[in-house]
């Protein structure tokens, strides 16, 4: 027994294994675990260089920069997104790191998010199938992927105080549904929790979240770690589910102060321990950093793949025929200081240091031979006169104007929410100088954030958002303008007429601590399409250099699992390209209780001229659950369902009806369950009709006004005592137990379940 003991690891040492080393390693211990190198992602690997800052920002080691999560969604092309993941996760592995913190999967709730740009959609469906290829991609090279943050940090206004009030059902139908997908289908090797409270409670110290949710629920078996800082008590946080805090806090004492007083239960740390055990043997041995050809080699290869990925995510949102260029034909000037001096990431703990850099002005100049150039503004914003007046001249002599616009860098950033989704003014007012005197006007959009376009799209004969796309972007940039590529990207996000338009509008991002998610479940596109509110470009939205149309929908049922919805997608057009069939589908309401349509699958299609493909997406029942706030449970409602096939949430191409019985789940009726839930329930309807056949308002009823009958179904069984029908207490407990009879007796049929 005292050989047993002496073999324990000292409790102070277990303590330490709870806490980094320094800012980017986690602590080993010789014989019980090694230590792990984290790094930031989540477009590159952003691993400090030696004898840089605490935080290695500006001066980390070389590394591809991949578009951002905001054109990585747009692609819509879980194929491709598994494939950039695998090549991070390679370039990781020859730079010695063991996880990469990445991708960030938060919902866009709002399009003034700061932080946007590091995130995927505003709709859970598509942000949990693209950030589960991402994780695949990452952890097939041997390095760990780490899912963040946990849960609902939509804002950075206050993040590291704000407490986000969430209803249950926007909750678990929205914000933690694409954690969960990833969870279960990709098994990531982290998740971080965020800085933020959800309800009240921090993140990092949350056992309803960590514990319950993420563990127990989901099964995550993985690590828990810490958002740089965001630990408040060390020992609320491991009670509650986190396993390691970073950077240090110099705290370890609190640890085993409140195990040895009995606070904390030991085995708690060596559960800690168990998972990190687990993470080196998913993320295998300590690395050495490869050779610097090995090197050569994967970046080389990599930045084919950046400028590949960023090709496939810009989005072509109108376009009159000027696009493709002819440049055979097409006198062409290039406007704006963003075609010269790029931007291809957002600011924050995701900035690299990318291995090389192009703009779009010497990409089409390599293309085109000499082009006239004019940077028309300061990134700045201070207006120029000049500068305005040598891009009109160059416009003038042009036969189409390519001009540049976005956002500077210091507009967009981690660290604070923007105020406004409009363009810098002076920027707008070039484009309208320059729209009177240029023939064709092209716009190129640079940004991490949506930026509103209805106050000047009229100047523009095609827009193209370019989103920030990476290394590769200026040469993808030319390759779409050019035609060598064709257009392939569909909004992963609404672009509205006007910020005041956004579900968000009036609650983000909230104040004296608290933001309140006043929106509920209509979030995005589920907002305005429910209420048939205009938008500038829809989700899904996006054009491309040929035509697409849709045929021959088909819906068969599955068994009890749901549906499989088959459908034909041909290219009518001249040119190759690329096709996001996609599918929506919502209960049919009269009132809408929930989003009248919500995206259920997709598919990125690729056709020659004359060809058809069929598409067939599953359906699962379990899709169009919605949570039970009262049952705490997962349930299907009865009724029919709209199935609606695409081009975006607007364009809607085919349509069918499907009908479910529900998923036929008998709830306990109590005493206070109200008569219209008595009368849902087929037990309870039977003994709610023999009641009332017994009373003065069974034999009034049919003379009773409408407006009162809905007010009587609206009334708990036992309030009925209070009105002079004969109902005393022993009525009630009768009938609730005639009904509880009458489910035993339907749920032995089997056509019935328990909840």
């Amino acid at each position: 027994m005292a050989d047993h003991e002496a073999e324990r690891p000292p409790l102070a040492l277990k303590a330490s294994l709870t806490s980094g080393s320094d800012t980017w390693h986690s602590t080993g211990a010789p014989g019980l675990v090694r230590p792990f190198l984290l790094a930031d992602g989540p477009h590159g690997v952003r691993r400090q260089g030696e004898g840089g800052d605490a935080l290695g920002i500006g001066t980390s080691v070389p590394a591809t920069c991949f578009p951002p999560a905001v054109a990585l969604g747009s692609t819509w092309d879980t194929a491709l997104v598994r494939r950039v993941g695998a090549a991070l996760g390679r370039e990781a592995a020859a730079l010695e790191v063991d996880v990469i913190l990445g991708p960030g999967m938060n919902i866009k709730r709002s399009p003034l998010g700061g932080r946007n740009f590091e995130y995927l959609s505003e709709d859970p469906h598509l942000t949990g199938r693209l950030a589960a290829a991402y994780v695949e991609g990452v952890q097939s090279s041997g390095v760990g992927a780490c899912v963040k943050h946990f849960a609902v940090n939509n804002q950075e206004t206050d993040r590291m105080r704000v407490s986000a009030e969430v209803d249950q059902r926007a909750l678990r139908e929205v914000y933690l549904r694409p954690f969960e997908h990833v969870v279960r289908t990709a098994r990531p090797a982290m998740v971080m929790s965020a800085y933020n409270s959800v309800n009240g409670v921090a993140a990092s110290e949350n056992p309803w979240l960590l514990t319950r949710v993420l563990r127990e629920e989901w099964g995550f078996d993985g690590v828990v770690v810490s958002d740089w800082g965001a630990v408040n008590d060390r020992v609320a946080a491991l009670r509650a589910g986190l396993d390691l805090e970073m950077p240090p806090t110099g705290t370890d004492a609190e640890v085993v102060a409140a195990v040895e007083r009995g606070e904390l239960d030991e085995s708690v740390l060596d559960a800690v321990i168990d998972r990190l055990r687990r993470l080196a043997e998913r993320v295998g041995a300590a690395r050495t950093r490869a050779p610097e050809e090995e090197l050569a080699v994967i970046r080389r290869d990599n930045a084919e793949l950046a400028r590949e990925a960023a090709a496939r995510a810009a989005v072509l949102l109108t376009n009159d025929g000027v696009l493709p260029l002819d440049p055979s034909s097409d006198a062409v000037a290039v406007i704006g200081e963003l075609a010269r001096t790029p931007r291809f990431q957002g600011g924050g703990s995701s900035r690299i240091v990318p291995t090389g850099l192009s703009s779009a002005l010497d990409a089409l100049t390599r293309r085109l031979g000499a082009v006239r150039f004019a940077p028309g503004y300061a990134v700045d914003g201070v207006a120029d006169e000049a500068l305005v007046l040598e891009a009109v001249e160059a416009a003038r002599d042009a036969r189409v104007a390519v001009v540049f616009l976005g956002l500077p860098e210091h507009a967009e950033s981690e660290g604070f929410d923007r105020t406004t989704i409009d363009l810098p003014a002076d920027q707008v007012d070039l484009l309208e100088r320059v729209a009177a005197v240029a023939p064709r006007v092209v716009v190129v959009l640079s940004n991490g954030g949506v930026v509103s376009v209805a106050g000047w799209q009229h100047h523009a004969n095609a827009i193209l958002e370019g989103w920030l796309l990476g290394q590769g972007g200026a040469e993808a940039t030319a390759d779409l303008l050019l035609g060598d590529r064709a257009p392939s990207g569909r909004l992963a996000e609404t672009i509205p007429l006007r910020l005041s338009d956004h579900p968000s509008y009036l609650t983000f991002p909230g104040g004296d601590g608290v933001s309140v998610y006043g929106e509920s479940t209509f979030v995005g596109y589920r907002h305005f399409d429910t209420l048939g509110r205009p938008v500038a470009f829809p989700f899904g939205h996006g054009l491309t250099y040929t035509r697409f149309e849709y045929a021959d929908l088909r819906v068969t049922e599955a068994g009890e699992d749901g549906w499989e919805v088959t459908f034909s997608v041909a290219n009518t057009g001249d040119r190759d390209g690329l096709e996001v069939a996609q599918l929506y589908a919502g209960l049919v309401e009269e009132h809408p209780t929930r989003p009248r349509s919500e995206l259920r699958g997709f598919a990125k299609v690729e056709l020659r001229p004359g060809e058809t493909t069929t598409v067939t997406l599953p359906l699962p029942a379990a899709d169009l659950r919605t949570w039970d706030v009262r049952g705490q449970r997962w349930a299907l409602a009865a009724g029919d369902y709209a199935i609606r096939v695409g081009a975006s949430s607007q364009d809607v191409r085919l349509e069918a009806t499907v009908h479910s019985d529900g998923d036929r789940v008998l709830t306990p009726l109590t005493a206070q369950s109200t008569i219209a839930e008595w009368r849902a329930d087929p037990a309870g309807r039977e003994v709610l009709a023999a009641l009332l056949g017994r009373t003065a308002l069974g034999a009034a009823q049919s003379t009773v006004a409408p407006e009162l009958v809905r007010m009587f179904l609206s009334i708990p069984l036992d309030k009925l005592r209070s009105f002079g029908l004969g109902v005393t207490a022993e009525t009630v407990a009768g009938l609730v137990a005639q009904a509880r009879a009458g489910q035993e007796r339907l749920l032995a049929t089997g056509a019935y379940r328990r909840p």
